[in-house]
């Protein structure tokens, strides 16, 4: 075995907790420097954009939850954005708009992220929390990121059959020239609660507006390291159930420069517990 999958546990959270305390200077030197002549993509990322919560172009909304504004205002409304899609739209099959109609239809309550499930690819790319690259010589890559503290290894190494389904799915890399190119396969979660314990045959959710992908869907993905501080991100989203053709979204990604730049934890079990369990604990 190689590279990230020989660490323990322990090994590879005492790597991952140095160099997030690394000066964010010092990452951004190291990042030009080159890993067994490939670029260095190590570094604490986020992106700035509203891709969450919509992938396609949208107005200003107000918070989904019927009423919410009357108690919170302002705080949870949807911010505007221009999209990252090419072409602007997801280019669903009509038989496929059913299922996207009963996730707009429940918005928050259906959402994975409220739920503080896995968020799957590419959505943890694009939430709006830091994420975290560690990438050794020669070796398997490893993403670890602030929500839920989910995190994937992406396998150098040609494309395989995974061997089930799983929320994050199964990621392989490979190098073409200076970009790092990812595949993820097998993204399905199951059968996933709901609240009031509504169990449904899950899916990948993309975002907050119910924009979701299959597990019939092969994501790839194209890291290239444009300068010190950013990444060109571009995923193309292939899954013939539900799509009339490929699409794919593009954006950059920016390296967290403040001087203590690091993932911190954001463990949202505590916060979902009333929104599974409400009528659990509501009659204990």
């Amino acid at each position: 075995m190689r590279g990230i999958k020989k660490f323990s546990t322990a090994v590879a959270a005492a790597a991952l907790l140095a160099f997030s305390h690394a000066p964010a200077a010092a990452q951004a030197g190291a990042s030009m420097e080159r890993i067994d002549g490939k670029p260095n993509l190590n570094g604490v990322w986020q992106v700035m954009n509203t891709a969450n919560w919509n992938l396609e172009p949208h107005s200003a909304g107000p918070n989904p939850i019927p009423a919410a504004d009357r108690l919170l205002g302002a705080i949870g409304a949807i911010p505007a954005g221009l999209g990252v899609i090419d072409g602007g739209e997801i280019p669903y099959l009509p038989e496929a708009r059913e299922r996207l109609e009963q996730h707009r239809a429940n918005l928050i309550r259906h959402d994975p992220e409220a739920a503080c499930y896995l968020p799957g690819i590419p959505r943890a790319t694009y939430m709006p929390y830091p994420f975290q690259i560690i990438q050794g010589n020669n070796d398997d890559i490893l993403i670890a990121y602030e929500y839920a503290s989910a995190n994937r290894v992406i396998h150098m190494q040609e494309v395989g059959i995974p061997p089930i389904d799983t929320w994050m799915g199964t990621s392989y890399g490979q190098w073409e020239g200076d970009t790092l190119v990812v595949t993820t396969l097998a993204l399905g979660p199951g059968l996933v609660k709901l609240p009031a314990g509504e169990m449904v045959e899950g899916v990948t959710w993309l975002d907050r507006a119910g924009n979701y992908l299959t597990n019939h869907a092969t994501v790839t993905e194209r890291f290239t390291l444009m300068g010190p501080n950013h990444i060109e991100y571009v995923a193309t989203i292939d899954d013939p159930t539900i799509y009339s053709r490929p699409w794919t979204i593009r954006m950059p990604i920016y390296r967290r420069m403040e001087p203590n730049a690091q993932l911190l934890e954001f463990k949202c079990v505590p916060f979902s517990e009333h929104l599974l369990y409400g009528d659990l604990i509501e009659g204990q």
